[in-house]
């Protein structure tokens, strides 16, 4: 667990899956798919179909809770791009419009990657946005990360083209920005 004052980022427990469920797939169009995204379908499901699958994100390493005020709002994530070379990508989501806006993001990913570069032997992470996700965007910036990759005009959402944004930092950037 790591705590910033109010927010906190943790492993999922068995009594977060009700919560985690209302906020990813109790809905058909959530507001923060519009976000995340959206070129992606998303399908709801109900509570009964989610709890098996749900079970498998308890005490993951790869999928934690962000708590505010003791209440989940979201949650931050990772995958392996290539896991032999340690290219590790990250992602996170608020998913009510009442958290964003405010410097969360901000601090739960900063939490996120330190706790990242502290327990496993990573040379960079990053994530991949799209160029309609300002905030994003500026999330990144405000972590002291590199835009490294803009693949333009991939990305196809309610008939206009957007580009893939990558950004990354090295271990080496984040231990100077620390």
């Amino acid at each position: 667990m790591y705590t910033d004052n109010e927010l906190t980022i943790r492993p999922v427990k068995t009594s977060d899956l009700n919560r985690l469920w209302e906020l990813i797939y109790k809905e058909e169009q959530p507001e923060w798919k519009k976000w995340d995204a959206p070129y992606y379908p998303h399908t709801a499901m109900t509570l009964e179909d989610f709890l098996p699958t749900g079970a498998s994100l308890v005490d993951s390493k790869d999928f934690w809770v962000i708590e505010v005020h003791n209440e989940i709002r979201g949650i931050v994530s990772y995958y392996w791009e290539h896991e032999p070379s340690k290219w590790l990508e990250i992602g996170i989501v608020f998913h009510e419009p009442t958290s964003w806006g405010k410097g969360l993001g901000t601090r739960a990913m900063k939490l996120w990657i330190d706790h990242l570069f502290s327990t496993m032997p990573l040379i960079r992470v990053g994530y991949t946005t799209w160029s309609g996700n300002d905030r994003m965007i500026r999330v990144g910036e405000k972590l002291g990360m590199t835009l490294e990759a803009r693949i333009r005009k991939v990305r196809l959402y309610n008939g206009e083209y957007y580009d893939s944004i990558r950004m990354g930092l090295l271990r080496e950037e984040w231990e100077k920005i620390k």
